[in-house]
């Protein structure tokens, strides 16, 4: 999943008592997609307290930063940021105002009590699967508790999410997110998700469906399903057999107004053939696919707990190009892992030559603490890692400039998502997930119109309309 930091617009409810002096929230977001989905639910949970978005932190009553555990520099990224906090607390207190602090997602999760007491700031700590109760521990840290809230039974996020309010999701745009797996059961030795996210939780079918229609109904037009395994999602269907996701995904396809569909993140092994016929037969199914492998050193993907080789990983490959010869390729790759040689290194620069990679993410490894990768022996020197993810890293964008250079004088259809920064442009996106430019006069936002790119720029295309 992408890593990106965001600011979820936060609603006030309309039918706030006249007169309430209004509360303000400044929320931040660390990491992935799913992260920042959980912040949007977040977001409408609080709203139905009064509180206001803000996106000034000095303005804020409640400042709650959603954190991502997944690479150690995320994590103290969080721990810094809360030392700029705690000064900006402290300037409020002195002029009478309150300022609650609070620290949500995956760190929190994993480190609980250890974040009051490693920064005495914060006032909350809430964890992923207890979202649902965040107004109830608002108001218990706003009557001087300081509280942690990290129990959970993962069922119970998804039979307590707050409901969609049609006016948050109209001002979030056409596109959304909508998660229906959570959890990891793969146990990969680099990997602190299984311990921070809990194991594999599939979403029922019906109320998948129920929030993608409300959605539609708010004039979303791209929906991308999210999970951490997402591809493992399973459930039971309204005929009471299992379905897997090429089967929701057909079922979401016939909600009006949802044009396009994606997914992420997949796993290797749970590309069943049903899903694979998906990117096939369904057209509103975008030929965007993001696979991690990791390394394409068997030895490397072997002590990663993988549980697939280079090999069945090019296998797969050439069976989705098979029947969608036009998909991208998306990856994640990590580089230092530990007792990488230089041949397993050459392996995944070889994996990447042979796939050939539309867009990837690429790291150094960290060891996390708890999970097994961090016990193991033969650690990288951080020089090493240094060498090698720059030229990884130039291969892959090699590679990036190739694939949108090869655009230029074709045409696609174009979803219109917001103006764009300069005056007279409007940007969409391709159904690779770039950015698009063209001329405001093509489109509204949320027409899906037929461009010509003309020129491929260094993070986006620009186009002409057809």
């Amino acid at each position: 999943m992408e890593l990106n930091d965001t600011i979820a617009p936060i609603e006030r409810p309309a039918d706030e008592a006249a007169g309430a002096p209004p509360r303000k929230v400044f929320l931040k977001t660390y990491g992935c997609q799913m992260n920042v989905y959980d912040s949007q639910r977040m977001a409408d949970a609080l709203a139905a307290d009064g509180y206001q978005p803000t996106e000034a932190i000095e303005d804020a009553d409640l400042v709650l930063l959603n954190t991502c555990h997944i690479r150690e520099k995320a994590a103290e990224k969080v721990y810094s940021e809360l030392g700029r906090i705690r000064q900006l607390k402290a300037d409020r207190a002195a002029e009478g105002r309150e300022t609650l602090v609070g620290v949500a997602g995956c760190v929190a999760q994993a480190e609980g009590d250890e974040i009051l007491r490693r920064a005495p700031v914060v006032d909350l700590v809430i964890g992923p699967q207890t979202y649902h109760r965040l107004p109830q521990v608002v108001r218990k840290a706003r009557a001087g508790e300081k509280v942690v809230e990290t129990e959970y039974a993962i069922e119970d996020k998804f039979d307590h999410l707050p409901a969609l309010r049609e006016k948050a999701v109209r001002s979030r745009g056409v596109t959304a997110f909508l998660t229906v797996q959570e959890g990891c059961d793969k146990f990969c030795t680099f990997c602190v998700v299984p311990y921070t996210r809990g194991s594999e939780v599939s979403r029922p079918v019906a109320q998948i469906v129920a929030e993608a229609q409300r959605l539609a109904e708010a004039g979303v037009r791209e929906v991308t399903l999210l999970g951490q395994n997402v591809n493992a999602w399973h459930g039971e269907g309204p005929d009471g057999a299992e379905w897997g996701l090429g089967q929701l995904l057909f079922r979401l396809a016939e909600i009006p107004g949802i044009a396009r569909l994606r997914y992420t993140t997949s796993h290797p092994r749970d590309m069943d053939d049903a899903l694979i016929a998906a990117h096939r037969d369904l057209p509103s199914l975008m030929p965007y696919l993001h696979l991690p492998v990791q390394s394409g050193s068997d030895a490397i993907l072997k002590a990663m707990n993988r549980k697939h080789t280079a090999a069945d990983y090019l296998r797969l490959v050439d069976r989705i190009r098979a029947v969608r010869p036009d998909i991208a390729m998306s990856g994640d790759f990590i580089v230092g892992f530990p007792g990488e040689t230089d041949e397993d290194f050459e392996a995944t620069m070889q994996i990447i030559r042979d796939v050939s990679y539309a867009q990837a993410f690429s790291f150094k490894y960290s060891p996390r603490p708890g999970t097994p990768g961090a016990d193991l022996a033969f650690h990288i020197d951080e020089d090493v890692k240094d060498e090698r993810l720059q030229r990884l890293q130039a291969l892959l964008g090699e590679q990036q400039k190739a694939f949108a250079a090869s655009l230029v004088g074709t045409q696609m259809d174009l979803l219109i998502e917001k103006p764009g920064r300069n005056t007279g442009q409007r940007v969409g996106r391709s159904p690779w997930l770039q950015p698009v430019i063209v001329d405001e006069k093509a489109g509204e936002i949320g027409d899906i119109i037929k461009v010509r790119i003309t020129k491929a720029g260094t993070n986006s295309l620009f186009s002409e309309p057809v």
